[in-house]
This record gives structure tokens, C-alpha cells and sequence, in this order.
């Protein structure tokens, strides 16, 4: 279904998906480029006001719909677990990505730390209540531990309000290291040898293709592709997107996970299939989450998503969305 697109001035702007039985209600927002705030989709399941709010932090090269179908089947599980507490989810565009790419404002580094210093800043641009549940995959997954980091250290002021609830979805929470085997390191040093005006959405997909990667995530890397006048680019900012990916692989959150802020439950999703993964950072979570949990710290918890790889939301979203529901911190 078609979807308003408006400038955050305006009032907000709401569609039902008829394909659903719920009266779902669908905001799509970009915001001035002189606001410097990300761009975001809000749903919500019905005309209530809101109680609580999740964000959800989309993975590097990814935008905020592609987690869209899972977010709203999250929302429909929350309402049945929670009738008389009125979610909604907030789909960012992190910077350099989605519509936030075409935003002014967001200056270098491109890094964690200003990334979920994004956060802080549409958070408190519109006066929202601090989200009580953050979900981030893949590099959004470190995103959301420095915004817990952050947060926990005062740096966005005293007004803050720690999330009770971190989800980190397959993502390597140290170091990790250059691989030139990674897939991921493949598609980027693919997508740096194309020229920046490309033929079409069409020509990207069959390029990738015919260079050996799966047609899956081929047609998800020419989903990226958006026609601008005569021609096709990245609905993304590749340079921009590569330095964020360098301090993804640079940052390491191994001592906040081994002393969470009180009150906040890291939990870390693991997929079954995932090559992230290696037998010294399982033996490291391993060692967190069976501790007994201190009075003035949080709590760490590890879930093993099986028949899935690295695109969880994608591989085995059912099983992923019984892991969350099932373990999802209400008020």
C-alpha cells in the first residue's frame, strides 16, 4: 500500500494496512534537512496513544523497511501478550542509509559513537520518552550497544533514560577482524568497483549474480538501487556506509556486556548458521551469561536462532519473532 510521505512539521500522516485485521496505522516521516534528525517509519496497531516505544536499528547497506513485515508482526504478539500496553516501533534510517542518506547535516566520522548519537538527537528533537526496548541487527546491533554505553555514561545529558531492554541480532559485540573471505568485505569491495551512475536496478542484480553471490541477497543489494532524473545510484552513501563499517569492526563492547548498566537486559541473538561467530567469542558469552547476576548491574542473556543465517529477520523470522516475544520486557 502507498504511503504519505511528510516533513515532520506537518501533522502526521496515517494509512491502515487493509491486509491485516488490526487497524494499522502507518507513519512515514522525513525530516527537514536543517533539523539534522534521521528519517524514521512509525507503526502503531491502533489509534491508542502510545505507552512504550521500540526502536529498531536496520543492519550496513540496509534501511528501516526491510524490517517492516517483522516489526509489525512484533507488534501484533505484543498486543497479545500486553492488550493494555499500546506499542509502537520506530524505523529508523540510520545515517548514510535510506532516506537519512539524502539528508543534510550528518557529519564525519561516520562512526558508532555518532550513530546512536543520531539517535539521541531525534529522540530529544521531538520530545519523546527515552525507548524502552532498542533492536538492532548486524551493525545496527553495535549501534544500540553504544547507545546503552552512552547513555549509561551521561553523554546526551541527565534527562536520559536507559532502555530497559537491548536486542543484539547476530552481531559480534569486540573486535573483528579484516577477512577478505567475508561476504560482507566481498559486496563492499563489488559495489566500490561499480561506476556511480549504474544502467538500472536490473543490470546490478544480474551483475552481482554472474560474480557469484545468491540471487537473494543480489536482488537485496539492486533493492538499494533508486533512480534519480535519467539515472540509477545507491539510495545509500557507500563511502560513508564503508567508514561506519570500519568502526564496526573497530569498536569492541565486551566491557559493557561484562558490566551492564542496572536494570538493562542485554540479549544476544545468535543465528545457528552465521559464520560470525567463532568458538572464543561463544566461550566469552558463555562465561557472561552463567554468572550470577550482581545487584547493581544487568543482566546478559544468549539465544541460539537455529535454521538461520545472518539476515535472521529474513532466514527464520518466525523463530526469531518466538525469541523475542517470549522474552520481551514489558512494564
Amino acid at each position: 500500500m502507498a504511503t504519505v510521505l511528510r516533513n515532520s512539521s506537518c501533522l502526521p500522516s496515517r494509512l491502515p494496512f487493509s491486509s491485516f485485521q488490526s487497524p494499522w496505522l502507518l507513519s512515514l516521516r522525513s525530516l527537514s534537512q536543517s533539523l539534522q534528525t534521521l528519517a524514521y517509519q512509525e507503526i502503531q496497531a491502533s489509534e491508542k496513544p502510545y505507552d512504550s516505544t521500540v526502536l529498531v536499528l536496520h543492519g550496513l547497506l540496509g534501511s528501516g523497511r526491510n524490517w517492516m513485515t517483522f516489526s509489525r508482526n512484533l507488534l501484533l504478539e505484543l498486543q497479545k501478550s500486553s492488550p493494555s500496553n499500546e506499542w509502537r516501533m520506530v524505523l529508523v534510517d540510520l545515517r548514510n542509509h535510506g532516506r537519512s542518506a539524502g539528508l543534510k547535516g550528518f557529519d564525519p566520522p561516520h562512526d558508532m559513537v555518532n550513530a546512536a548519537k543520531d539517535l539521541s538527537n531525534l529522540v530529544k528533537h521531538h520530545g519523546w520518552a527515552w525507548p524502552e526496548v532498542v533492536i538492532g541487527h548486524s551493525m545496527g546491533g553495535k549501534v544500540g550497544l553504544e547507545f546503552i554505553a552512552s547513555c549509561a555514561r551521561g553523554d546526551y545529558g541527565e534527562s536520559v533514560v536507559l532502555p530497559k531492554q537491548l536486542w543484539v541480532l547476530d552481531s559480534d559485540p569486540g573486535e573483528v577482524k579484516s577477512n577478505d573471505g567475508d561476504e560482507v568485505e566481498k559486496v563492499l569491495q563489488t559495489l566500490q568497483s561499480l561506476p556511480s551512475s549504474l544502467p538500472s536496478r536490473k543490470w546490478v542484480v544480474d551483475h552481482m549474480i554472474q560474480l557469484g553471490f545468491s540471487r537473494s541477497l543480489s536482488e537485496w543489494i539492486g533493492s538499494n538501487v533508486k533512480k534519480y532524473g535519467e539515472h540509477y545510484t545507491w539510495a545509500f552513501d557507500l563511502q560513508a556506509a564503508i567508514d561506519m563499517f570500519n568502526s564496526y569492526r573497530e569498536r569492541s563492547y565486551w566491557s559493557l556486556l561484562e558490566h551492564p548498566p542496572k536494570d538493562v537486559k542485554i540479549e544476544i541473538v545468535r543465528a545457528e548458521n552465521s559464520d560470525r561467530w567463532d568458538e572464543h567469542i561463544l566461550r566469552k558469552l558463555s562465561s557472561l551469561t552463567g554468572k550470577e547476576a550482581r545487584f547493581d548491574e544487568g543482566k546478559v542473556s544468549l539465544h541460539v536462532l537455529p535454521n538461520s543465517g545472518h539476515w535472521v529477520h529474513v532466514d527464520n523470522p518466525k523463530g526469531l519473532l518466538e525469541i523475542i516475544s517470549s522474552n520481551f520486557i514489558f512494564k
